[in-house]
């Protein structure tokens, strides 16, 4: 059984609802599933025998919500090498805004900086075409848990 480690940005909730939804998706699929709460991350540093996904939206112009600015500003300050590392992000934002998903776009740059290897591309969730991002994080999940099993099998 793999562990998945899930960290959230949220402004309004969004981010944080789809990312409990995930954790029950993963519990029935098999998977240890650890959703980290904003104050218990600012000196997390995920291990690299563990998978991670990161679900944010996006405030401002493409900023990084409160919440998980501080991890987020850990991990570029350390800037520990995590090349075994394999992540997903889940980016939730509005495309009538010209910095759509750009706190999801600086996570996941942020990690390819550091080494870590992308599961699958990053998922853009759009408010304009849905208002319930965890559905569409569901579906995703069916497609990231085929490539991980995958993986796991070779």
């Amino acid at each position: 059984m793999r562990k998945v480690n899930l960290v959230f940005g949220t402004v309004y909730g969004s981010a944080q609802f789809t990312a409990e939804t995930l954790e029950k998706a993963l519990i029935q699929l098999g998977y240890e599933a650890k959703l980290w709460q904003p104050d218990e991350i600012v000196h997390f540093t995920p291990p690299q025998d563990e998978l991670l996904v990161v679900v944010t939206s996006t405030t401002g112009q493409g900023d990084l919500p409160d919440d998980i600015q501080p991890w987020f500003y850990h991990l570029k300050n350390t800037a520990p090498y995590l090349p075994e590392l394999k992540f997903s992000v889940i980016a939730l934002g509005d495309s009538s805004y010209e910095t759509f998903c750009g706190a999801g776009k600086s996570v996941n740059e942020l990690l390819i900086e550091l080494g870590a290897k992308p599961i699958l591309e990053r998922l853009e969730i759009d408010a304009c075409e849905t208002m319930e991002p965890e559905v569409e994080a569901i579906k995703w999940l069916e497609r990231w848990n085929r490539v991980v099993k995958s993986e796991l099998a070779a």
